[in-house]
């Protein structure tokens, strides 16, 4: 297969296999053994995507467009720049990363699991890669299915509750997203568009009046900031972390919040420009409470997996003051120099978010996989049992503090650099996550691992086996690379960072 249809193999090859795996519903090995190929053939096809991506180019590579609804002037038409390429290497790092741990941890369904996993990942993948608004919006909702399904059937005790709840929030978003984009769309159509009428990089061309930009930034803004999740629309997320089955939690965690950021990237800043100049001092302040306020919520959590959910919405809090402190700067001082810092800041946090994160909440699963309680009174002296896992886990709970030499500090010290750029005590209040941060997972580290082993199910523990070795080695290489050298990452989306900055935000400010 040429590299022209490596886009489409990705998309499309899980959802197929996933399909024909609900279909067949063979036995638990093959099922696995064909999802592992599967995804194992998607990262490939993703390194050779990198080996070949012009890095120095900030346009659309790998474009595919063929006729699709063209009696509304949508085609089926995707193609990748730096932003794009990263997040979808990630989303298929992490899919085989979701598979090969549930090898042991789901006793049933198992070809179903499989399948529902293979498709959420397919979509994901597709949502990154969207050239047409439509086409990416068709993703963008579908993704809700196989979440819905893998929370509802393989979740805890209050799944049906905590489904309900993640469908609600994040379908009434859509709807705001879908009116906002029809009205691009016939504003577009009108201009003499035509054949581009949905293609999201000719709508940047387009000129709002600015009561219009500030209507179509609360309705696109809307939906993305539920999907991040934003303070305060953010109460969904601790529920469908707790009660989704481990690999749910990690997808979730992983890559489904970042679709929230890559959105805001591709419609909100070069697209409303203007809007986001006069909403930027809000959203930054939304963004400081999430970092600051959800922190201090985790320190209270007696829940593992709600602790590691807070935390979560906590460092996300880091993409969007990323994403809006370039606003910020050019509002106080019109310095054109180094805006790129804050983008790429949040770019870095959401990568490394996705691996932290992924590792974080594999780590609860392997102790709910062995005492089923996710409590963290229920533990201590962990440690004397399961040495390699309390090794591990210290590793991620550093890089979760943000611990220089490990992912977790890059992203976070980027932006807060920007920060510095714009307003001290900005700066100031979001390099407090480095205490609270700190607090709160060293705490539920201490308590956990710890101490000496005070409860009788504990005794029978036993350390990490082949399959979880392999998982949290993979994930803690990447920690430690994207800590210690993080710039083969920044050079990817560098020239996207710079002409969304330079031909997209300055010209229209």
């Amino acid at each position: 297969m040429n590299e022209s249809s490596l886009l489409s193999l990705i998309i499309w090859g899980p959802i197929l296999i996933g399909i024909i795996l609900l279909m067949l519903n063979k036995s638990p090995k093959l099922s696995f053994g064909i999802s592992i190929i599967t995804a194992s053939l998607c990262i490939m096809a993703c390194c050779k995507l990198i080996n070949g991506f012009d890095m120095s180019s900030w346009k659309m590579q790998y474009e595919e467009k063929y006729n699709w609804l063209t009696f509304i002037n949508s085609y089926y038409h995707i193609g990748v720049d730096g932003f794009s390429l990263l997040l979808i290497t990630l989303t298929c790092f992490i899919g085989l990363i979701v598979i090969i741990s549930a090898q042991k941890s789901i006793k049933y369904n198992i070809s179903s699991y499989m399948s529902a996993f293979l498709v959420m990942q397919g979509l994901m993948c597709g949502v990154f890669v969207a050239l047409d608004a439509l086409l990416f919006y068709i993703f963008f909702e579908a993704m809700l299915i196989p979440m819905f399904i893998i929370i509802g059937i393989w979740g805890g005790k209050n799944r049906i509750y905590a489904t309900i709840k993640f469908f609600i929030y994040t379908f009434l978003g859509s709807v705001f997203l879908l009116v906002s984009l029809i009205y691009i769309y016939l504003q577009a159509k009108n201009s003499g568009l035509g054949e581009n009428s949905w293609n999201i990089s000719s709508w940047y061309n387009l000129e709002f009046p600015i009561e219009t930009q500030k209507w179509l930034f609360i309705g696109i803004f809307i939906a993305f900031a539920v999907k991040i999740p934003m303070f305060p629309v953010h109460t969904w997320l601790p529920d469908a972390h707790t009660e989704a089955p481990t690999a749910g939690s990690v997808i979730l965690a992983a890559i489904t919040l970042k679709i929230g950021g890559y959105g805001m990237m591709r419609f909100i800043l070069p697209l409303l420009t203007s809007a986001c100049y006069i909403y930027s001092n809000i959203i930054v302040l939304l963004s400081l409470i999430a970092i600051i306020y959800i922190g201090f919520i985790a320190l209270i959590q007696k829940d593992m997996k709600k602790l590691i959910a807070y935390s979560s919405i906590s460092h996300m809090g880091f993409v969007t003051l990323g994403l809006f402190i370039p606003f910020i700067i050019l509002s106080n001082n019109m310095n054109y120099n180094n805006l790129s810092m804050g983008i790429n800041g949040a770019m870095i946090q959401m990568i490394s978010h996705g691996f932290i994160s992924a590792a974080m909440f594999l780590c609860v699963g392997v102790l709910y996989d062995r005492i089923h309680s996710r409590m963290i009174s229920d533990y201590g002296g962990v440690v004397n049992k399961m040495p390699i896992y309390s090794t591990f886990l210290m590793l991620f709970a550093m890089s979760n503090c943000g611990l220089p030499g490990t992912s977790g500090f890059v992203g976070e010290f980027l932006v807060i650099l920007s920060a510095f750029q714009a307003n001290f005590i900005i700066a100031f209040l979001s390099a407090t996550t480095l205490i609270i941060g700190a607090a709160y997972t060293l705490w539920m580290y201490k308590r956990v691992i710890f101490g000496k082993l005070h409860h009788e199910n504990l005794l029978s523990l036993k350390d990490v086996n082949n399959h979880e070795i392999i998982c949290l080695t993979l994930l803690s290489l990447f920690i430690i690379f994207l800590g210690v050298y993080p710039l083969p990452f920044i050079n990817i989306m560098s020239a996207s960072t710079n002409h969304l900055i330079q031909d997209l935000i300055i010209p229209k400010l």
